[in-house]
């Protein structure tokens, strides 16, 4: 007998029952009772409960395939519906749902190492789902890649869609998130659409948009009227930067300020560099001698801050 995930089954020779969670090979199962251990034991050792365990393979009741109304015609909507088994919680059944108004001709083929079998060939009616296979979820890193192709016909008046071919190889993020409300399955589980619609691309829209660009003015702080540029005053770990680094960002504060007074329209700001070994005084009165928003540049405040700063008159 063909055993298949989620069969109830009970053991030959000792009072056991329980459901297929894993396939070993094709002899061996392996079966998980109400204590949640799973068991390997021959398929010989064990007999199929018949009526135990709900069938998801029976046959669904046929819809009519009377032409649907072209006013409200589903046109996108098939999802892979993937929901756990009611009893063996580590077995998970892989549904397509069609909530499209297509008749879906389907083939699915699963890939593993090259190698290929089929999984399910068949017709899925408008508004409808079929069971494709099922999967133990503790073995997702064994699953096949599924290969899927599908035919969409319509019984109305509507230009038949292009076969969609696509390939899925479920990974273990794929199944991190919270389960949603699958409402076709009447079940929570996780969605994943095959049909997703393709992004249209209007033209003319983006011609336009190349020549109607919002250039947004970047929002500038309004600096204070004096700037202290001594190393200590601008990082709190200024005892492990090199004095090249130091440099660096005493300038870089410099520069920064500057041309915010200037985009604020200041009449003249106040930077303190010290006297020290004059370095950083010589690179700002580099800098200022050439700018062309300067107007001019001197000691400032001596009995306030000796030689330690400048003040710039701006322009």
């Amino acid at each position: 007998m063909n055993y298949k995930l989620g069969d109830f089954v009970r053991f030959v020779d000792e009072r056991r029952e329980g459901y297929i969670t894993r396939i070993i090979n094709h002899q061996t199962v392996g079966v998980t009772g109400e204590d949640d251990f799973e068991i390997p034991v021959l398929i010989s050792k064990i007999t199929l409960v018949h009526g135990s365990h709900l069938d998801d393979d029976e046959p669904e009741e046929k819809q009519s395939l009377m032409p649907a109304s072209t006013s409200n015609f589903v046109k996108h909507g098939i999802y892979w519906g993937v929901v756990s088994d009611a009893k063996a919680k580590s077995v998970v059944h892989l549904y397509l749902i069609n909530e499209t108004s297509f008749q879906l001709l389907v083939s699915v083929i699963g890939e593993t190492k090259q190698q290929f079998k089929s999984i399910f060939a068949g017709t899925i009616e408008p508004h409808s789902n079929q069971k494709i296979t099922s999967y133990s979820l503790s073995e997702l890193d064994a699953w096949p890649k599924l290969i899927i192709q599908t035919l969409r016909h319509s019984f109305s008046d509507f230009k038949p869609e292009q076969a969609l071919v696509g390939e899925f190889k479920f990974k273990a993020k794929d199944f991190s998130s919270s389960k949603k409300s699958i409402s076709a399955l009447n079940d929570t589980g996780w969605l994943f659409q095959i049909d997703e619609p393709e992004l249209i691309i209007n033209i003319d829209e983006l011609k336009e948009s190349f020549f109607n660009v919002k250039v947004e003015t970047p929002k500038v702080a309004v600096p204070p009227k004096e700037i202290d540029l001594h190393i200590e005053q601008l990082r709190d770990d200024h005892q492990f930067i090199n004095k090249s680094d130091i440099l660096k960002i005493q300038l870089d504060k410099f520069h920064q300020c500057l041309e915010a007074a200037i985009v604020h329209h200041f009449s003249s700001i106040v930077f303190i560099h010290g006297i020290g070994n004059g370095i950083l005084k010589h690179e700002l009165y580099k800098v200022l001698s050439k700018h062309p928003h300067v107007k001019t540049f001197k000691d400032a405040g001596k009995d306030k801050f000796g030689y330690g700063a400048t003040e710039v008159i701006l322009k």
